[in-house]
């Protein structure tokens, strides 16, 4: 789903966000490089459990948005909504969630980002409850707003949080694991789902967040968010349990303070900014991939994916919905590994050409189905063609879009863009999400068509606009915009 991958990106702050951007600080060589500390690091156990906690908020995060696909038809029976009930259900998330995203910078400057991961955990706590106690749709609505609001802060947080612990050496794998566990939080809720009621499905939801409150009690705080507010005691401390107690960080430290204080010195910029003509390139190769990304349909096929295979025709939905779940995982992994192999544009031209592949096949069987012809093969090419669609999506579409953001924007101005490609993002995850219910009533066909139509200019936007930044230093990919 298009609303998992927030991989370094997410935020809406001019400060939080910049932390995030270490990558592209070294290449400007203003940054640390703890080759040292970490040469010198007697275990990397701490900053493998740090990373296992705050990953079970990106576990949640994929639960909440898995939810309401396998859940859909049980809580319209059993609460008698209508189809613009649940429609408001499903997408109302995604306006918790935007919200959420757009203030987590400033929580996470403010309360600290174990305190912002503390605070994500009661919203989504307590929209789980919300939900599960829910005999009506009003309370069904506030527990799924409250759970989008939770995620959506943990879409900012957990991604920065793991950047600011990790050594540099283990950086890049280890923030990977934040956009896998979504998905394996999204497929765990699709199959579970298949097996037990909507409310008991709810109760799941709080697992994730009691390991991670609990968890937040052993593991320090993020050593640069310490440096930053003036805390010079506690920053050495949570240091020194990251890297060991035998390791010397005098080196990392140094470069710590040094990295703030850059930062510090850069000047702010306003969205205004944004239209002068050195970024104005930028903006439109990143808020073109979030529009594209969202407007192909991504969030209305997966929340409501075992109604369409209902719709199509499939006996028993619950084996397109496994399916679905399945093919996820090993697909994103597969994703991960070939970014910094094969490039961005050939990922993204790759999954675009599939998603429209996908969508095609779909809206073709749809419309055999209303034609009536070749109805047995119907809910075969109706499965194909979610199942190539979802594949297609994870592999490129999902990720490589936040990757690129993350790169084409000076660090001064990437606080302030992101803002602004987030609530992009959010509100196009909003309009599928809710107008999808309807859109299938109107014509299934003509609903599958139009996301394949999206995909073909996707290809055709990639081709025309977007650059490779593959191995390219922050000033080179500035020098080809």
């Amino acid at each position: 789903m298009a609303i998992q991958h927030f991989k370094d990106v997410e935020g809406g702050e001019n400060k939080g966000l910049e932390d995030l951007e270490v990558p592209f600080l070294q290449d400007a060589k203003v940054v640390d490089s703890d080759d040292e500390a970490s040469k010198g690091s007697g275990s990397i156990g701490m900053v493998l459990l740090c990373t296992f906690v705050a990953v079970c908020g990106s576990f949640e995060f994929g639960s909440c948005v898995g939810y309401s696909a396998p859940s859909q038809a049980a809580i319209r029976e059993d609460l008698k909504l209508t189809l613009a009930q649940y429609s408001m259900f499903g997408s109302i998330i995604t306006i918790g969630a935007m919200i959420g995203a757009i203030t987590s910078g400033r929580i996470a400057d403010f309360l600290g980002r174990k305190g912002a991961m503390r605070l994500s955990s009661g919203f989504c706590i307590a929209g789980w409850c919300a939900v599960y106690f829910s005999m009506g749709a009003i309370l069904l609505d506030i527990g799924r707003f409250l759970a989008g609001y939770g995620i959506g802060v943990f879409s900012y947080v957990i991604p920065v949080f793991i950047a600011e612990i990790a050594p540099k050496n283990l950086r890049g794998g280890l923030t990977t694991l934040n956009q896998l566990m979504i998905v394996c939080g999204s497929s765990t809720a699709f199959l579970i789902g298949t097996v037990i009621t909507w409310r008991a499905l709810a109760l799941t939801g709080l697992l994730p967040c009691i390991i991670l409150l609990v968890g937040l009690f052993f593991i320090p705080e993020s050593p640069r968010w310490l440096a930053k507010v003036g805390r010079e005691k506690d920053f050495m401390v949570a240091l020194r349990r990251l890297r060991g107690k035998n390791a010397d960080i005098s080196d990392e430290a140094a470069d710590i303070q040094a990295y703030i204080e850059t930062l510090q010195s850069l000047p702010k910029a306003t969205m205004l900014d944004l239209l002068d003509s050195k970024y104005i390139r930028a903006v439109i190769i990143a808020l073109g991939l979030m529009i594209f990304q969202q407007l192909g349909g991504i969030n209305g096929v997966g929340f409501y994916a075992s109604q369409t295979f209902a719709a199509a025709g499939l006996s028993s939905s619950k084996i397109g919905t496994v399916a679905y779940a399945i093919v996820q995982l090993p697909i994103t992994m597969l994703g991960a590994i070939l970014m910094d192999r094969s490039g961005r544009r050939p990922l993204l031209l790759v999954s675009a050409t599939g998603t429209f592949l996908g969508c095609f096949l779909t809206g073709a069987a749809f419309f055999l189905k209303g034609q009536f012809m070749l109805l047995e093969w119907v809910p075969f090419m109706a499965v194909s063609g979610v199942l190539t669609y979802i594949a297609s999506f994870s592999i490129g579409m999902g990720a490589v879009p936040w990757v690129i953001m993350s790169e084409i924007f000076p660090i001064h101005v990437k606080g302030v863009a992101g803002s602004l490609v987030v609530l992009v993002n959010w509100l196009g995850a909003w309009a599928v999400s809710y107008t999808f219910n309807f859109l299938m009533s109107w014509s299934s066909t003509g609903t599958f068509l139009f996301y394949s139509g999206v995909s073909a200019l996707t290809i055709l936007f990639v081709a025309k606009i977007v650059p490779e930044t593959k191995g390219k230093t922050l000033e080179e990919i500035q020098a080809c915009l």
